[in-house]
């Protein structure tokens, strides 16, 4: 998705969720000046390193998430594909034994996970946000091969290629790389949330608050957004 269009639905976002604009560039910014300092990967970079296929998994953190890593273990060679958690999927992936080639994060998952998968050669592509501008300061030096975004206008280092939530960055983050086939894992699009999308869940699920059905919604808008205008075959396994 080009900027022009995903601005559209930024200033949707930014209104419905009474967001802050510039609070997404500050963060954007320190996002920036850490990784011009530390390095970072470019998307030449990224797809160089993915570059042995063009056909995609994205595991989201949906209740249907562990049947979804047994099935894809089953059915396909995933030798053949490239694998990308979005945040907290990465923690089933780990329990699993499946290593993510890509993480797509906004450091609001289990950490120790997702840093344990980059210290076995996941990539890692660090959002920012207005409300994690604490977390970029404090965790991005902590990992290596990181690739940086933005909601907001890019800058400097950082790219935007559409998407709100985890989930659908990462679809998006797979069509930027070059894909021809994206699966889905644990895309459920319902109205349960998992431990694996919020760490500090007392229960393995919970009925979803009204800001997170909220995004989940847009999720779902955007992942339709590119079933139906980016030339990229999608099969999600919750269907």
């Amino acid at each position: 998705m080009e900027f022009g269009e995903w601005s559209i639905y930024y200033e949707e976002i930014l209104d419905d969720f009474g967001f802050s604009r510039e609070d997404d560039e500050k963060s954007a910014q320190l996002l920036d000046e850490i990784l011009s300092e530390e390095g970072c990967l470019t998307l030449d970079d990224l797809s160089k390193i993915v570059g042995f296929s063009d056909k995609f998994i994205v595991f989201g953190a949906g209740p249907s998430l562990k049947e979804h890593i047994q099935k894809v273990k089953e059915i396909y060679d995933l030798t053949e594909y490239v694998l990308v958690a979005a945040d907290g999927a990465t923690s089933a992936m780990v329990e699993e034994r499946l290593a993510p080639d890509i993480i797509v994060t906004d450091l609001d998952g289990n950490l120790d996970d997702i840093l344990l998968a980059n210290l076995r050669g996941a990539n890692v592509v660090i959002h920012a946000h207005g409300d994690n501008s604490d977390k970029i300061v404090q965790l991005t030096p902590f990992f290596t091969s990181v690739l940086g975004t933005t909601q907001a206008q890019p800058v400097g280092n950082l790219y935007n290629f559409g998407g709100f939530t985890d989930g659908d960055r990462a679809m998006f983050l797979a069509v930027a790389l070059g894909a021809s086939e994206m699966i889905l894992a644990g895309m459920d699009f319902g109205n349960i949330v998992t431990k694996y999308s919020r760490p500090n869940l007392a229960t393995e699920t919970a009925r979803a608050d009204e800001i997170k059905l909220k995004k989940l919604g847009y999720a779902e808008k955007f992942t339709n957004w590119i079933m139906e205008n980016e030339k990229v075959e999608m099969i999600n396994l919750i269907e």
